[in-house]
């Protein structure tokens, strides 16, 4: 049947709501935290100064026993939904684990 210029609205919408959540910070923050933890590039990249700061100085208290925490944390990133990761660390601003 022809639709004489009229557009279906619906298909489109739902051809938008099938495209999966998809977050941006996600992967390069769980990088940053397993392969350059010590340098709490991690907290630094997502936007949380004070705890980067705060990491860096641990580190430097501890003698690096403290870059386990960023390492921990960037296995964490990987394993959580990316819609979970954006609630958490991106929106909800929770700084630590």
């Amino acid at each position: 049947m022809e639709n004489y210029g009229y557009t279906k609205t619906e298909n489109v919408q739902n051809q938008q709501s099938n495209v999966p959540y998809r977050s941006e910070k996600k992967i390069p923050a769980a990088l940053l935290g397993i392969l350059v933890g010590w340098l709490a590039l991690n907290k630094f990249y997502l936007g949380y100064t004070k705890e980067g700061i705060i990491q860096l100085v641990l580190n430097v208290v501890t003698l690096g026993a403290a870059s386990i925490i960023p390492f921990i944390e960037g296995i964490l990133y990987l394993f959580m939904s990316d819609k979970q990761f954006d609630d958490t660390y991106v929106y909800g601003k929770k700084g630590w684990l």
